[in-house]
């Protein structure tokens, strides 16, 4: 009997549980390890800190679900990792032995990379269930003493979807207080252009999202790299196409959400080079194996993925819930095959799809493959946009619940809404 331990219990952690329990059947142990003992949403956060959604809306205790899987449950978190021992230790001392590893951490923010960013600083997070609803009491006290709004995405950073999203989701929630009129607001980000995302484009991103920051009346600082923050005040420097800064911006803001630069958390980024790279991303291969030590896979955000291109102001590439989800499935595959005997070649399709909220309407984007030159390259606006996201966070929390080894993301978006006609 093998013992696969998880060590993450998020949108790549609790799949890969699943899915690995039902292709191994009941013969092989399970354990998944995480420092917290609730599941949440992610993608629900940017509407938790405008009060749109509640924690109970988008959150669940996991170890009942996943006991009835026959899925053994830490919830104390990992405090290292020794890959030639085939052991993770614990937070509380704990030493649990493994035959294979999945890594589905997710990142550690790296808030302290610009002095004064970040809840303990002076700017909000909707990276966190946590720092959304610390976001929610301030955006309360921001309704009633409104001013400039600040909002957007660091150098560095490589998850841009979210702080579009949050600048309209303001914008609309905003307008519905009737306080847009007092309200400047001003996106900056470490993207050469609107609508970068990190992917070098999707479609005409670049003229739409341009389009609806016009409409919506933001203004907007590209290739910026935020150089610190004060309370009420932040200090960006804007730069050309070289890299040579062009101006220096100093920002006025009452309230600002600033997504940061993410690294690898702590015990794994400590075990050193032969496991990660410089930014302490798990090291894989095609077929989500870590090159020194092929019984240790890892998926989702915490993986090392190459810039999609070099840009004036570094930018990450963002890994997308339907990238995410076909990793978890190469994973389970390939842990099975070598169980088995068999050779482990099955691989991830790295495609990104997403539905991108925009307060009352949105925008759906499919990118196949992720990274350039692409055979589909498409988006599409409107409110059915908004209204799908709203219907799949439901649809995937309820899925999850009942654990679920369907695509979700494939399934839902791509099927329901006829997305497959394009491919």
């Amino acid at each position: 009997m093998a013992h696969i331990v998880i060590i993450g219990a998020s949108t790549g952690g609790l799949p890969a549980a699943y899915e690995i329990r039902c292709a191994l059947g009941k013969d092989h142990k399970i354990t998944v390890i995480s420092n917290t003992d609730t599941f949440h949403f992610v993608p629900s956060n940017p509407w938790v800190a405008v009060g749109w959604r509640k924690r109970e809306d988008t959150t669940f205790k996991l170890e009942p679900y996943l006991t009835k899987k026959k899925i053994d449950f830490i919830a104390v978190g990992a405090q290292d990792l020794k890959p030639e021992d085939n052991q993770v230790v614990l937070a509380d001392g704990q030493v649990i032995d493994y035959d294979y590893l999945v890594i589905a951490t997710g990142p550690r923010l790296a808030f302290e990379e610009v002095e004064g960013l970040g809840p303990q600083g002076h700017t909000e997070s909707v990276c966190t269930i946590n720092h959304a609803e610390k976001a929610y009491e301030h955006w309360q006290s921001f309704l009633k003493d409104p001013g400039p709004i600040v909002v957007g995405a660091v150098q560095g950073a490589s998850c841009f979807g979210p702080a579009y999203e949050f600048a309209f989701i303001m914008d609309s929630d905003l307008r519905k207080h009737k306080l847009r009129d007092k309200v400047p607001m001003t996106f900056v980000t470490s993207e050469p252009y609107i609508g970068h995302l990190g992917l070098g484009g999707v479609g005409d991103s670049r003229g739409m999202m341009e389009s609806e920051l016009r409409n919506k009346h933001l203004k907007w600082i590209t290739n910026a790299k935020v150089t610190r923050v004060e309370d009420g005040k932040m200090y960006v420097a804007e730069h050309n196409d070289k890299g040579e800064v062009i101006k220096e911006h100093e920002l006025d803001f009452s309230f600002s959400m600033m997504l940061p630069a993410f690294k690898g958390v702590d015990a794994i980024a400590n075990v050193g080079e032969d496991l990660v790279n410089p930014r302490g991303f798990v090291k894989v291969d095609c077929n989500q194996r870590n090159p020194k030590w092929p019984n240790i896979y890892s998926v989702g955000v915490c993986i090392a993925i190459p810039p999609t291109e070099v840009t004036p102001i570094p930018t990450g590439t963002p890994k997308t819930g339907y990238m995410i989800e076909s990793m978890v499935t190469a994973t389970a595959m390939n842990i099975k095959a070598e169980l088995e005997g068999r050779p482990a070649n099955n691989e991830a399709t790295w495609n990104a799809i997403c539905l991108a909220d925009m307060g009352d309407t949105g925008v759906a984007f499919v990118a196949m493959p992720q990274i350039p030159p692409r055979n589909v390259s498409w988006m599409k606006k409107g409110k059915w946009v908004h209204l799908a996201k709203v219907a799949f966070e439901k649809y995937f929390i309820k899925k999850m619940k009942k654990g679920s080894t369907e695509n979700l993301y494939e399934k839902y978006i791509l099927k329901a809404l006829g997305i497959e006609k394009i491919r």
